[in-house]
């Protein structure tokens, strides 16, 4: 069944913040949604899998944009927000790098610390500013 791909960026999300709370994989918090009777969504899955996979380079990339902080500090939903926002930019070509950053920034306002959406924003312009310079 297929849904929209903001609900589905927002279930990934979730999804990748169990793994790094429960210290489970993707193919694990996968199975055990499933196993609870949620459907996934290919598009959730894709990110889900595509974050678990890159994390170690994501999370480097987001290290060097972070300044005073580093990334094992982010709360979980602001990491998790800004590796989905990457994944997309860098594995989805059908989702522009703008949406992609006004879904990240419009997540961490509705589910973060109030700072998080400057903080998110922040991160992630600086990434696209560097790709651009590149």
């Amino acid at each position: 069944m297929a849904i929209g791909r903001r609900r589905a960026r927002k279930e990934a999300i979730f999804l990748l913040y169990q793994c790094d709370l429960m210290g489970l994989t993707a193919p694990q918090v996968l199975e055990r949604a499933e196993l609870a009777g949620n459907l996934i969504d290919a598009y959730t899955r894709l990110l889900v899998l595509e974050v678990f996979r890159r994390r170690a380079a994501l999370d480097e990339l987001i290290g060097r944009h972070l300044q005073g902080w580093s990334v094992e500090r982010l709360a979980p939903l602001e990491r998790n927000i800004m590796r989905v926002a990457l994944v997309e930019i860098g594995e989805t070509a059908d989702v522009p790098v703008s949406v992609a950053l006004d879904e990240a920034v419009g997540l961490a306002k509705r589910y973060c610390s109030d700072e998080a959406a400057g903080l998110v924003n922040g991160v992630l312009g600086g990434i696209m500013s560097d790709i651009e310079a590149a």
